[in-house]
């Protein structure tokens, strides 16, 4: 990955997609190889894990936050590897940690309880605490599950952001190849462990290398008011006869 990059993994349930962050964010060990953050191996004796922190952030599939903490209370925790060891909050804390609830759509939420809300806007307050770590590098697992149509959207138009503006790395998993088409800068396509391909939307977003991906056929168009590819599955008794199974 580069810094002012959105890559998009895609693939089928079982691909190795989720396996793929958890390598990339330290928490496993990869069977062959190794892992750099800004050209150091993660597994480099030098390395803290606050330094580890400090430039890289990861929003996992699922979120469970403890009890007790306000919404407020879980995105201040994203500045603690940038404070010291009394955990003070400064000035600048607290501006990063409001720009992060603002951007996140959390203002009317910020003083209640995080574990008491719905699963979509948990997972919008993880996002919030990992803007507010301000890391060079986010890793992202299905970020935009379980959230309605207008907050997925504006999740993406605000990882996009912040990819264009601050330079950040950003690999985000999905499902949803409509959405990947429209913000994804690199698209990865993984099945059974391994990559199919990868490139731009172009490149590999086409009918054969989505069908050797999803074993699935899908209709491939041109979205005429935005000039982006969009996908539809197809019913097997919509395929042109001469395509059908059998």
């Amino acid at each position: 990955m580069h810094a002012g990059e959105l890559v998009c993994v895609l693939g089928p349930n079982g691909a190795g997609k989720t396996t793929l962050v958890r390598v990339a964010s330290g928490l496993l060990e990869p069977s062959a190889g190794s892992v750099e953050l800004l050209g150091v191996s993660l597994t480099d004796p030098k390395r803290t894990r606050g330094d580890v922190a400090r430039n890289l952030a990861v929003v996992e599939q699922m979120q469970e936050h403890a009890l007790g903490f306000s919404v407020r209370d879980v995105v201040a925790m994203g500045r603690a590897p940038h404070q010291g060891a009394w955990m003070r909050t400064s000035e600048d804390d607290a501006r990063v940690i409001e720009d992060a609830i603002v951007r996140c759509d959390l203002v009317a939420l910020a003083d209640r309880p995080a574990h008491a809300l719905s699963g979509g806007e948990q997972k919008r307050v993880a996002i919030a605490r990992a803007l507010a770590q301000e890391p060079k590098v986010l890793l992202l697992d299905e970020p935009g599950a379980f959230l309605d149509v207008r907050h997925q959207m504006e999740l993406y138009e605000l990882l996009a952001a912040e990819v264009k503006e601050r330079g950040l790395a950003c690999l985000v998993v999905m499902h949803d190849l409509n959405v990947a088409a429209q913000f994804a800068d690199r698209i990865v396509l993984m099945k059974a462990g391994r990559v199919v391909a990868a490139g731009s939307v172009e490149a590999v977003m086409t009918w054969r290398t989505l069908k050797e991906t999803f074993d699935a056929d899908l209709y491939c168009g041109v979205n005429d008011l935005t000039g982006t590819r969009f996908f539809l599955p197809m019913r097997a008794s919509t395929k042109p006869s001469g395509e059908r199974d059998g």
